[in-house]
């Protein structure tokens, strides 16, 4: 899958299988990653609560921490919203783009139409989609913001965008999010790209 947002010179590229359902054939999702830490290992009880701005208290943001809890999950991470070390806080944003396959003598031609784009929480939303294109396209992102809660301090963060026509965020962000803990909790510096091979379940 090619990505519109690749203009990253001689990314590092990590490939990484996963498992999700809806999906009639298996596809690379390609997520343009990078992260900053200042924690070389993992602590003896590194559980966390989700911490949630202003911004961040409608509804759909639990949605969102549920698709972003697998990937903390995976990376070591357990939840403990009694007994928090860190606290974890993840946004997402979705916007409808041109398609890079999309005809530029149509009527809504190169930017005919409005750039918008829906939010949950601090970032994200669901299926907004431009009736004028031939092909929708997306652009997402995620993001994650790791604090240890005694020092009050950030002590992780890392971002993940991704271009494609997939319209199922439900299937798209779990592994975005998976992309953006890639390496955790050292991930190495400077801009990568992480693929993500998304297959149906057997």
């Amino acid at each position: 899958m090619k990505s519109s947002l690749r203009r990253l010179l001689g990314p590092a590229v990590v490939t990484v299988t996963v498992l999700l359902s809806g999906c009639a054939t298996s596809y690379v999702l390609d997520n343009n990653v990078q992260s900053f830490s200042s924690l070389a290992a993992l602590p003896a009880q590194p559980t966390y609560r989700f911490e949630r701005l202003p911004s961040q208290q409608a509804p759909d943001q639990a949605v969102l921490e549920s698709m972003a809890d697998p990937a903390l999950n995976k990376a070591g991470l357990r939840r403990d919203d009694a007994n928090p070390r860190y606290s974890v806080q993840v946004s997402a944003r979705i916007q409808p783009v041109l398609s890079p396959w999309a005809d530029p003598w149509d009527t809504w031609g190169w930017g005919g139409f409005g750039r918008h784009h829906r939010r949950f929480g601090h970032g994200f939303g669901f299926g907004t989609r431009l009736s004028s294109m031939e092909s929708p396209w997306y652009h997402r992102e995620v993001a994650v913001i790791i604090r240890e809660l005694a020092a009050n301090r950030v002590v992780f963060e890392s971002r993940a965008d991704h271009d494609g026509p997939w319209s199922s965020n439900a299937t798209i962000f779990p592994p975005m999010f998976e992309a953006a803990m890639h390496g955790f909790p050292s991930p190495p510096a400077g801009p990568r790209v992480v693929n993500i091979t998304v297959a149906p379940t057997p």
